[in-house]
């Protein structure tokens, strides 16, 4: 057995710091990009694919889904605007958490240059650049018997990490001691990540009343999709956009109302089909010859986004 150590001084600043004093510290692989995102993901330019590929150990899901269907001339100010919110000290010129995340990619490249991966995206880089040199690492090139396979383990205070090395190429794989144990690992991530606010989305729709060919009233409701708020639910993005419609005559006196919830619900996929278009509600409304105004709040139930319109129109 060897043990081996690396250089203690270099941990994350504030929110991605490690406290091991009589608490363990875990961490887990990021989810699989979905075939969604990566078909928009190889559209993108070099420099915007770049920085996409670098971030993927800190970036959120909403972040990465917002910055795909980003027109090219806003990428920079949301890269910009990225590193800002994870800046510990914005009093200061430089930015301690972008220094130290770049400066573990380039340890991790040096310290795991075998296994035919860059060190960064090894199992060990990751979990390097993430939570930081372990406290005690202990290495058994051998196995623990003769015909055994290389493993390293990693002490963050009490809690260990095993890596497996089940090829003989040097890139050793995380090996989860138990399903409990993975189970923990997932949890631990998303307290790990830094805490940033996601980006909202502005809610907003269109709103006509339209005259059928009988001179009834139509109302219109026409909300972009690119500016709904999708929350994830098994696989599929769903939301309840719900509709409060009032019209008044020309006295002020309500003569007409409605309460209805709208699901909307679909894959990432359609979605991406769907972005420049609108979701379409028509509901058909029975009045008198006049004059009205109508009063229509939309409200989504994901994120409490409300946003009220009026309009007048005449039947």
């Amino acid at each position: 057995m060897r043990n081996l150590t690396f250089p203690l001084k270099k941990y994350f600043p504030l929110s991605l710091r490690a406290s091991i004093c009589g608490l363990p510290i875990i961490f887990c692989f990021l989810l699989l990009f979905s075939c969604a995102s990566y078909k928009l993901e190889k559209t993108l330019d070099p420099d915007s694919r770049e920085f996409l590929s670098k971030v993927r150990y800190i970036v959120t899901k909403q972040e990465r889904k917002i910055f795909l269907n980003l027109p090219p001339s806003e990428r920079k100010r949301f890269i910009e605007e990225f590193w800002k919110k994870r800046d510990p000290d914005p009093e200061t010129e430089e930015n301690e958490f972008k220094r130290q995340y770049f400066s573990r990619i380039e340890e991790a490249n040096h310290l795991f240059s075998e296994g035919g991966r860059q060190g960064w995206l090894q199992d060990r880089g990751r979990i390097y650049i993430l939570l930081g040199p372990p406290e005690q690492r202990e290495a058994y090139p051998r196995g623990y018997s003769l015909y055994g396979k290389p493993i390293e383990i990693w002490y963050y205070g009490f809690f260990p990490i095993v890596f497996i090395d089940r090829l003989y190429s040097g890139n050793y794989e995380l090996d989860p001691l138990s399903a409990r144990h993975i189970s923990e690992i997932n949890k631990a991530q998303i307290e790990r990540k830094p805490k940033v606010e996601a980006k909202k989305v502005v809610l907003d729709f269109s709103l006509k009343m339209k005259k059928t060919e009988e001179n009834e009233a139509v109302i219109r409701i026409a909300v972009p999709y690119k500016n709904i708020w999708f929350r994830e639910e098994d696989k599929k993005l769903e939301t309840i956009l719900r509709l409060s419609i009032e019209i008044f005559d020309s006295s002020g006196k309500r003569a007409w109302e409605c309460q209805e919830n709208y699901p909307v619900s679909l894959t990432e996929e359609n979605l991406e089909e769907k972005i420049g278009e609108n979701y379409l509600i028509e509901i058909p409304v029975n009045l008198e010859k006049g004059n009205y105004t109508l009063a229509v709040e939309l409200e989504n139930k994901t994120d409490k986004n409300k946003v009220m319109k009026k309009t007048k129109f005449v039947i």
